[in-house]
């Protein structure tokens, strides 16, 4: 089933790959480059749906791994999908669950067919096909649903990564034709293929060539920002990255500092996720732009300014760096959420300001400039 692209491009920087454009989705058009925040469990922790509109983002990420497991699809599927089990109302990105099977099961075991595995919550035993997590996600009625993969870690020798390669192909495979059956009744979600290959450039290719060969709307890359040097992280980004055609969107899976975000927008990227600016939130680090601040120090006992005097957010201009010490020396819940709302403000602006640097044509300097003030002292 090869379907029509669901992929914009508007604008184009003139010394990069970067670009503009929009992703057409069931719930609404998503402008380019985007991040997206992580809800696991159907919720970004520590800020409403409500808020995150406010914002300005248009998807969010929910994570099939945890959903699946507690409280089920069946479940979400009867309160409407995670739309209506949240109330969010914009899109949502859920991940196949493969990652999380991988990184936080006590026991996996993987197959031809699929993954066996121990929940982490209960100990029940659990398998996972390409197929179950398609019909996992269309019972959540994700806007886009990924496919279950095989991701291998820095350092995997070559013969792992093969394994891996073969399996995310298969598994990309099955997962359509899953995809295209959930499509006949009635779901409208997108299915994302997901490139491959660890840190071996032939390899890279082959995961290229082979998933691009089953037209899905979007393609992934995987596998990368695993603990490798950003130096290769960057190095291999650039050579998957100008493998992909122009008409398909393009996802980062798992970066969301401003250096990693920007790296992947100069080349060509439109989505990327991470945890990491909700997470540093609840545990006192705050973005600004003269890099991020431990809210925790005691410098900041008696500073009665904003957390980041650029920022335009609304925890900027209502609070000062001394009362969000204080909320957070004393454990208050209010202190992630005011943290959590201002460090999602600042990266969505950053992505809001990329854009517009690339329809101006100066994209690289915006990045140089941005990232020469990030990287000075902290004020």
């Amino acid at each position: 089933m090869e379907t029509g692209s669901i992929f914009v491009p508007l604008a184009r920087d003139a010394g990069t790959r970067a670009r503009t454009g929009y992703v057409e989705l069931p719930h609404g058009r998503v402008p380019t480059p985007a991040f997206m925040p992580v809800g696991t469990s159907a919720t970004v922790k520590a800020i409403g749906p409500e808020a995150l509109a406010e914002i300005g983002f248009r998807i969010i990420l929910a994570n099939t791994y945890h959903l699946y497991l507690r409280p089920g699809p069946e479940l979400i599927r009867e309160a409407g999908g995670i739309h209506g089990f949240s109330g969010w109302k914009g899109n949502i990105l859920t991940d196949s669950g493969g990652y999380q099977v991988f990184s936080l099961a006590p026991f996996r075991k993987i197959t031809d067919e699929g993954v066996k595995f121990r929940s982490h919550i209960d100990g029940a035993y659990k398998f996972l096909t390409p197929e179950g997590a398609v019909t996992a996600q269309s019972a959540f009625n994700s806007d886009i649903q990924m496919q279950l993969d095989v991701c291998t870690p820095w350092g995997a020798d070559e013969k792992e990564a093969k394994k891996a390669l073969r399996l995310t192909t298969e598994w990309a495979r099955r997962a359509k034709e899953a995809w295209r059956i959930e499509r006949e009744g009635g779901y409208r979600g997108e299915l994302f293929g997901i490139v491959q290959g660890n840190f071996y450039r032939d390899l890279r290719e082959r995961s290229a060539e082979e998933i691009l060969s089953f037209g899905l709307p979007g393609i992934a890359i995987g596998g990368l920002s695993v603990g490798e040097p950003f130096e290769v992280f960057a190095e291999h980004l650039g050579r998957v990255s100008s493998l992909l055609p122009d008409d398909r969107p393009r996802y980062l899976m798992g970066i969301g500092t401003p250096e990693y975000i920007l790296e992947a927008i100069g080349d060509g990227i439109d989505l990327f996720d991470c945890v990491y600016p909700t997470r540093t939130a609840r545990n006192g680090l705050l973005f600004t732009a003269n890099g991020p601040i431990a809210i925790k120090k005691a410098m900041y006992e008696r500073d009665f300014g904003p957390p980041d005097k650029r920022c335009g957010c609304r925890v900027c201009r209502n609070h000062n760096r001394a009362y969000l010490r204080h909320l957070y020396k004393c454990g208050e819940i209010l202190y992630a959420m005011l943290a959590t709302y201002h460090n999602l403000y600042f990266l969505d602006d950053l992505v809001r300001s990329a854009r517009r640097a690339i329809e101006l044509g100066v994209f690289a300097a915006f990045a140089r400039d941005f990232l020469a003030a990030y990287h000075s002292p902290a004020e």
